[in-house]
């Protein structure tokens, strides 16, 4: 298997992951690891309106950071099978997941027998 291969995709999705989630929210300094939405533009908004934006703003960056979040945990758990030395393996049956298939999704945890 080409292991080293899906590593450096791993690592390379982990990076755009990263900067992605950059661009909707920021490292949460209180729980390592976490991330938190920031609203596109912050500021001492006046009107009643421009406050709502805000508010706006903040929910749908929350919504986008989650999904990012989401995806950027298979990756670490991908990563972290790779140190391991269980990266491949059916999390079910303990066969070799298929490497098309690890091609397709680096982040798979299950033959396609166990989809």
């Amino acid at each position: 298997m080409k292991t080293e291969q899906f590593k450096k995709k791993l690592e390379a999705e982990k990076a755009k992951l990263e900067s992605e989630m950059g661009t909707v929210g920021r490292k949460n300094l209180a729980v390592p690891g976490d991330w938190e939405a920031v609203p596109s533009e912050i500021g001492t908004e006046s009107d009643l309106a421009d406050q709502a934006d805000v508010v706006m703003s903040r929910e749908s960056n929350s919504a986008i950071l989650a999904d990012l979040e989401a995806r950027y945990d298979t990756v670490m758990e991908a990563l972290s099978r790779i140190e391991k030395k269980t990266y491949g393996k059916c999390e079910v049956c303990g066969e070799k997941i298929e490497e098309a298939r690890l091609e397709a999704d680096p982040t798979a945890t299950t033959c396609v027998e166990h989809l």
